[in-house]
């Protein structure tokens, strides 16, 4: 008699792990606290804006996130990995750009770009560096040194190398700064489009106002290492009764840390 069959053994699903983390977070630096103690999840697919005067903690708590810095104590983890022990589980899933890091300035725009691609593994690469060449119009400057381009080149070179790695994650520092008006709203229509194309998580400090309420869905103000504010653009401006983003940020920085307290 054959024996009846057992059904097979259901496997638990593990939850998947946001692309951001950030558990009381704190960096010091001798007797300058940098960052003091700063919690915050970011869902996928979400354009998070962290803002503050300079000195607030903005560009400490980037650096954390991508592995550069190590905490003091607390912890920033990326999809899952703690990032001052384990980032390099996660660093060809995530990008940076700044148009305040250059590349090297010898190397044409090519070799560059074909650099950074060997950095990240990218598979394919001759084929994805023709393609997102086409894409951010670079196709012109391929042979070009890097230190032969203008501001407005470089950036579009800088977001190049960002989104070479097509990243899950990507961190972005003043994306469109010392550009005029065309180019940035150039890249910020790109950068739109790969969001919304790719579904990918951002990071995105800047002090231009106007940007940071055209890209973002949450704003995380940091004063003094500390978060003052959580929420929504709108939610924020509707709060401290401005009519737009630049006003309330003024707002915000001239209350101080201790009137200035929301959540999502």
């Amino acid at each position: 008699m054959q024996k009846p069959t057992q059904p097979a053994p259901q496997q638990e699903e593990r939850p998947v792990a946001p692309p951001v983390q950030v558990r009381t977070l704190r960096k010091v630096y001798r007797d300058v606290v940098a960052v003091d103690g700063i919690d915050f999840t970011l869902r996928r697919g979400s354009v998070t804006a962290l803002l503050g005067g300079n000195g607030a903690g903005k560009t400490t708590t980037i650096a954390m996130l991508m592995g550069l810095v190590t905490p003091t104590s607390g912890e920033a983890r990326v999809f899952g990995a703690d990032m001052a022990r384990e980032r390099y589980r996660v660093l060809h899933r995530m990008n940076f750009e700044s148009p305040y890091v250059d590349v090297p300035m010898r190397l044409t725009v090519s070799q560059n770009l074909e650099v950074f691609g060997r950095l990240y593994g990218v598979r394919s690469l001759a084929r994805r560096i023709a393609v997102i060449a086409e894409e951010l119009r670079l196709g012109d400057l391929l042979d070009r040194p890097y230190g032969r381009l203008s501001a407005g080149q470089k950036t579009r070179v800088s977001l190049a190398k960002a989104l070479l790695n097509a990243p899950e994650l990507l961190l972005l520092d003043e994306p469109t700064a010392s550009l005029d008006p065309d180019t940035a709203d150039w890249v910020r229509t790109r950068l739109e489009r790969y969001c919304r194309e790719r579904a990918a998580t951002v990071v995105l400090a800047s002090h231009n106002m106007a940007e940071v309420e055209r890209l973002a869905d949450r704003v995380i103000m940091l004063e003094k290492g500390r978060i003052v504010a959580d929420a929504t653009p709108q939610a924020l401006i509707d709060r401290f009764g401005r009519t737009n983003l630049e006003e309330t940020f003024l707002a915000i920085a001239r209350r101080g840390a201790d009137e200035a307290e929301l959540q999502p």
